[in-house]
C-alpha cells in the first residue's frame, strides 16, 4: 500500500475525521427544548391547552387571547428545537458517508431532518402569531392559524422525522452500526411516523403524533451517540454484535 492510501486510510479512522458535533448532545438540546416548551406553556397558561384546534373558533380564540405570554413563549422555544434537529440531520449526513453508507438511507435521512427542522419552525411561528391581540381579535382567523400551526407541528414534522429515523435506521440494521434492537424499535417508529399522515382523515390516528413526536426524539438521543464515529469503531461494533 502506498503513502497516500496508508494516509487515506488513517484519516477515515481518527476521531476527529468526523467533524461537527456531538449528534447525540443536539438530540439531548431538541428533546429539552421540546419538553421545556410544552412545560413552561402550561405553567404559564394554568394547564390549558393551548396547541389543540379541536373546537369551536371563539373558544380556541378565547383560550389564545386569555394567555398570550404563554403562546408567545412556547413558540419561541419550540422554534429554537428546531435548530440543532436540523444540525443533526447534517451531521449524521455527513457521519454516514465517511462510514461508507453508499445507499440511498443517508440522503432520505438529511431530507427528513430538515423538512422536519422547517415544518417545526414554521409552526413555532404561525403559533407565535396566534398569540398577538390583533389577530385574536378575529376568531375565524385565529382558528386558522392554529389548525395550520398545529398541521405543521403535528402530522408536517412527524412525517418528516420519521423520514429522518428510517434513513439512519435501515443502514444502521444492515450494516450493524448500532445494536439490532435499537435499529429495528428506529424502523418501528418511522413506520408509525409516515402512518400519522392518515390521521388527516381519520381523527382517531392522532395518537400516533405523539409516538413519533416524542418516541422519535428520544430514538435520536439514543443512536446520536451510538452511532459510531469512524469506520474502524464500525467495525468493533459488527464484532461485537457477531459474536
Amino acid at each position: 500500500m502506498n503513502s497516500s492510501a496508508q494516509d487515506a486510510e488513517l484519516t477515515q479512522d481518527r476521531p476527529h475525521a468526523t467533524g461537527g458535533p456531538n449528534p447525540g448532545m443536539l438530540a439531548i438540546v431538541t428533546l429539552g427544548l421540546t419538553l421545556l416548551g410544552l412545560l413552561l406553556g402550561g405553567l404559564l397558561s394554568g394547564g390549558a391547552t393551548l396547541s389543540s384546534p379541536f373546537t369551536d373558533s371563539v373558544t380556541v380564540a378565547a383560550r389564545l387571547q386569555q394567555h398570550p405570554d404563554a403562546v408567545r413563549v412556547a413558540s419561541l422555544i419550540q422554534f429554537g428545537s428546531a435548530i440543532p434537529l436540523g444540525i443533526f440531520a447534517a451531521t449524521v449526513y455527513a457521519r454516514q458517508l465517511r462510514l461508507g453508507v453508499r445507499v440511498p438511507g443517508p440522503a432520505i435521512s438529511y431530507f427528513g431532518g430538515i423538512f422536519a427542522s422547517v415544518m417545526l419552525a414554521f409552526s413555532a411561528l404561525v403559533g407565535w402569531v396566534t398569540g398577538r391581540p390583533e389577530v385574536t381579535g378575529d376568531a375565524s382567523l385565529t382558528h386558522a392559524l392554529a389548525y395550520l400551526s398545529f398541521l405543521l407541528g403535528g402530522v408536517g414534522f412527524v412525517v418528516g422525522l420519521g423520514l429522518l429515523i428510517a434513513g439512519i435506521a435501515v443502514p444502521a440494521l444492515i450494516l450493524g452500526l448500532v445494536p439490532k434492537w435499537l435499529a429495528w424499535v428506529g424502523l418501528v417508529i418511522a413506520v408509525l411516523s409516515e402512518l400519522s399522515f392518515l390521521s388527516l382523515a381519520l381523527d382517531p390516528l392522532q395518537f400516533l403524533l405523539p409516538i413519533g413526536r416524542f418516541g422519535g426524539l428520544a430514538w435520536l438521543v439514543a443512536v446520536g451517540f451510538l452511532l459510531p464515529r469512524t469506520r474502524a469503531a464500525a467495525r468493533v461494533t459488527r464484532r461485537s454484535a457477531a459474536r
